[in-house]
């Protein structure tokens, strides 16, 4: 099945970037290649980018926080595995502590790295980083494969506080979503969202072999899925088949 996650909000929008961007930048951490480090490093500036955000890491304490409160209404009801709940509400306070010790905006102590913010500055440039124009940079690229990941892992270490409350809080929000089977009628399904909920996160599962690709939309009131047909190298066109699909609403 292939999964498919759409945000109702810009700031479940950003986490999921986050998220997206810390992946990457762990698969290609795990390889040797000088490239491979290159692309670490290009992925490690636009984590810097998303992080940067003046106001991402009061709405993450916040989020944190509200999790917490809500988990710790839970205590003492017999039907939770209080274990279960005591070891979530510590990871949450993990997380909060080590956010609010951290000094200025995510990504600082990288943005405090001259050499760092010198490649920075080129990176996004093409071809910018040849050796004639960053000299230290293809020297370090020559380096030994674990020296450049000792420094890569590093660098990456900085941005953990913001980055790992992000993924606990995205951990929990799908936690909260069970799938059910619905039906797209025409290649289109339209549904209703209840009231007195505050959804945030739509997640949908459908058979590749299908060979259909879901266009999603939606607000606080109604959700709309529109399938199309997809064919390497051209348009997606609208399928007017019945089609079913696991969906998950998440709040």
């Amino acid at each position: 099945m292939i999964l498919y996650e759409y945000p109702f909000n810009e700031r479940v929008r950003t986490y999921l970037r986050l998220e997206t961007l810390f992946r990457r930048l762990l698969q290609l951490l795990a390889r040797e290649q000088a490239i491979d480090h290159h692309f670490a490093l290009a992925t490690l500036f636009e984590i810097m980018e998303v992080a940067g955000r003046s106001d991402l890491k009061s709405e993450v304490l916040k989020d944190l926080d509200r999790q917490k409160s809500a988990l710790a209404a839970y205590r003492g009801n017999p039907a939770i595995a209080e274990a279960v709940l005591e070891d979530i509400i510590g990871k949450l306070d993990a997380c909060y502590g080590a956010l609010q010790d951290q000094s200025g905006k995510p990504g600082q102590a990288l943005s405090d790295n001259e050499w760092l913010m010198g490649v920075r500055s080129r990176i996004a440039i093409p071809g910018g980083t040849c050796e004639f124009d960053l000299p230290g940079y293809h020297a370090w690229q020559q380096l030994d494969p674990a020296r450049r990941q000792g420094d890569l892992h590093r660098w990456a270490k900085t941005l953990s506080p913001i980055v790992d409350p992000v993924r606990l809080l995205l951990k929990l929000l799908r936690d909260s979503g069970a799938p059910q089977k619905v039906m797209a009628t025409g290649g289109q399904l339209q549904q209703n969202l209840p009231q007195g909920r505050s959804f945030q996160l739509l997640r949908l599962r459908i058979d590749p072999t299908l060979n259909l690709v879901p266009e999603i939309s939606g607000n606080r009131l109604m959700v709309v899925v529109r399938l199309m047909t997809h064919e390497p190298a051209e348009r997606l066109r609208a399928s007017t088949e019945d089609v079913s699909f696991e969906l998950a609403l998440c709040a």
